[in-house]
């Protein structure tokens, strides 16, 4: 597991730094650098925008005396999607957009929890097995 987090954070920062010089080849250093701060400051808007209107419902959700679970994981992906679209780069864009925009995130938040209840029952699965 460490060994993967060490290469995600070698590799990710050095395919970002070639897509922005291929980028910059192509349309100059001006614009790329314009849409590193265009994306950034959308993504700081959309991110609060959306983490308030996630925040709403799950305030409505509690009121009703009802769980927030997936009130709850939209909060989180739009979290990890703000901190991306702040990240300089096209790759970490792409997936911020992907995690703030609600139609892809529900998408993105379905296929996690598939993963995080797989996982969970493998776990249990295989701590009951353990004599």
């Amino acid at each position: 597991m460490l060994g993967r987090l060490i290469l995600l954070f070698i590799t990710i920062p050095l395919i970002e730094l070639y897509l922005l010089l291929q980028m910059g080849r192509y349309v100059g250093a001006g614009p790329t650098i314009g849409l590193v701060i265009l994306t950034g400051v959308a993504g700081a808007y959309l991110a609060r925008s959306q983490g308030l209107a996630v925040l709403r419902r799950i305030s409505k959700t509690l009121s009703e005396g009802e769980v927030p679970g997936n009130h709850i994981v939209d909060g989180l992906l739009i979290l990890v999607g703000g901190a991306l679209l702040l990240t300089p780069g096209l790759l970490t864009d792409l997936v911020g957009f992907l995690l703030i925009i609600p139609a892809s995130r529900i998408v993105v938040r379905e296929w996690l929890k598939v993963k995080l209840r797989g996982y969970v029952e493998g776990r249990i699965v295989y701590i009951r097995r353990k004599p």
